[in-house]
């Protein structure tokens, strides 16, 4: 039974703040957003989404994590709604424009991974330099920002999700060959905008 006190909501033994949502847990929703999406506005728009969606499913909360963690899961689910409206017919249109002869030459196609003799040179980043990853992390996020929508929502789930290829291509409706296409072209764009701009 759900109980009011104190401003407290408390499900069974799991007690939810919603007043101290924003306070708690906005900038690091926010930095989630944002880092999958590259778009401020956006950003904010799904966070203040979340807390409302959040309100409304506050009866659905069963404590078996924390407030962070379900907050969080329901942006995931809201980013994932972007990424789909985004490359909504993208999917099949991109398989259509791909020839035969488009291979995959610079990664292992089992694991992802640069084949040796490609792999990209060293940026200087390898001694601790904050200022440096700042930069680095800054051009970064101009060069995904030049990604095609489909691109970055699979490479963002790929890399900062770490979510499954199968789970990225079912929820994006994608097939495999395609996903393993798009992640090639992918890597070969920011590589070569990070060399242009690095190093």
């Amino acid at each position: 039974m759900e109980t009011r006190k104190n401003q407290f909501v408390q499900l069974g033994k799991a007690i939810l703040n919603p007043q101290f949502w924003a306070k708690n847990y906005a900038d690091y929703l926010y930095n989630y957003a944002f880092t999958r999406l590259n778009d401020e506005e956006l950003a904010r728009d799904l966070v203040q989404e979340t807390f409302l969606a959040a309100l409304e499913k506050i009866d659905q909360f069963e404590g078996r994590s924390s407030e962070r963690t379900w907050l969080t899961a329901i942006l995931k689910n809201k980013v994932i709604d972007i990424y789909r409206k985004k490359s909504s017919g993208l999917g099949n249109s991109f398989e259509k424009t791909l020839s035969n002869t488009d291979q995959i030459e610079f990664f292992d196609r089992q694991d992802g991974h640069w084949k040796a003799e490609y792999q990209p040179q060293a940026f200087g980043l390898e001694e601790y330099d904050i200022l440096g990853k700042k930069e680095l992390s800054h051009i970064l996020q101009k060069c995904l920002k030049k990604l095609p929508g489909l691109w970055l929502a699979v490479f963002t789930m790929k890399h900062m999700d770490d979510l499954a290829s199968e789970t990225i291509c079912s929820q994006l409706n994608v097939t495999d060959s395609n996903f393993w296409v798009i992640m090639h072209r992918t890597k070969v764009n920011l590589r070569a905008c990070l060399q242009k701009n690095w190093i």
